[in-house]
């Protein structure tokens, strides 16, 4: 009897211990989760582009530099329009002059008619005045088409957004040279981003069936699963892989194109042990936790891992057991560690 009061006294305690500790723990355990193959993968925008000069002239404005904001129709670079306001004001006078032709030759056919009327004129006179007033139709028609595109061209000085995003290079500096063709800006929609992997052709099949997939991006410990997956029909003749694409939710905060991911596609499910990744110590090689047992005593234990999954936790292969207790503030649990010895 006093054996079993001791017993149950010492279930009551250990939390009691646990719970007086300076640091927070959490318990180790199996779940079943999505059994995984990892890819590495790069993030890369689906609207991103490079705005370039349509025309020759100075830069005269440049209005946005990399990181900033922009909206759709807003002016990014503005370049001289001197040049270009010449050649609209010499176009419109080509029009007025050809407009002048045109009626002076109106004229003269319907006078030409009627000197034909009462028989003053040949026939061929006649032809000839129409045929004029015809070359002098299309002689205006050719300059209203030149001064339409000499105003087109003068548009072409302001260069616009063609869509909302963010401007990620920044080719010219004030003062620079334009010249069609040359780079201006590039930018891209924060809002529209996915992942592209490398998967190789023989894990296609398992891919494809799962149709299911979460991004992992390592350098702030976040996953997301994707909305969408997509797998390209080619496949890169030289490394025997196929590009998957994988759709990001709106909105994402730090993930920018070029960004290192990793695409973790589900191919079954699986029960494995799993440690909160803040548990975890890396030092140099070691890759270790700090336990708790049941008196609130703390040891430093080496542990080999496995593979992360989501909800920031990691596949614990070796040097940890179920319903073990680990802290979940590392350097707070070393302090006390060092305090106790």
């Amino acid at each position: 009897m006093l054996k079993t009061v001791w017993i149950l006294l010492g279930i009551f305690l250990a939390p009691l211990a646990q719970a007086a500790l300076p640091f927070a723990v959490a318990t180790v355990e199996y779940r079943e989760v999505d059994q995984t193959y990892a890819a590495e993968a790069l993030v890369e925008a689906v609207k991103q582009s490079t705005v370039a000069a349509q025309i020759s002239g100075r830069i005269v404005e440049v209005n946005f530099d990399v990181g900033e904001t922009v909206k759709k129709g807003q002016v990014l670079v503005r370049i001289d329009e001197s040049e270009v306001r010449q050649a609209v004001a010499g176009s419109e006078a080509v029009v007025a002059q050809a407009r002048a032709n045109l009626q002076n030759a109106r004229q003269h056919y319907e006078r030409t008619k009627q000197l034909l009327a009462q028989k003053f004129i040949s026939q061929a006179a006649l032809d000839k005045a129409q045929a004029d007033y015809k070359a002098a139709e299309a002689q205006l028609a050719a300059a209203q088409a030149s001064a339409g595109q000499a105003t087109t061209t003068r548009g072409f000085t302001a260069v616009m957004a063609p869509y909302s995003g963010v401007v990620a290079v920044r080719h010219v500096e004030l003062g620079e040279m334009a010249s069609p063709g040359k780079a201006l800006m590039t930018g891209f929609d924060p809002k529209d981003l996915r992942v592209v992997a490398s998967v190789p052709q023989y894990r296609l099949a398992e891919v494809n069936s799962a149709a299911r997939a979460q991004v992992e991006f390592p350098s702030f410990n976040k996953w997301i699963t994707a909305k969408a997956m997509t797998i390209l029909p080619t496949a890169d003749a030289r490394t025997h892989t196929t590009r998957v694409r994988l759709d990001l939710p709106e909105d994402i905060r730090n993930v920018y194109p070029g960004m290192f991911a990793r695409a973790h596609f589900s191919i079954g499910r699986a029960k494995k042990l799993l440690v909160p990744a803040q548990a975890i110590i890396r030092r140099s090689e070691v890759t270790a936790v700090y336990v708790v047992d049941a008196k609130g005593g703390v040891t430093f234990r080496q542990i080999r891992l496995g593979e992360p999954v989501a909800d920031s936790m990691i596949e614990v292969l070796a040097g940890l057991s179920a319903a073990e207790t680990v802290a979940l503030e590392p350097v707070k649990a070393g302090i006390y560690l060092k305090g106790k010895q």
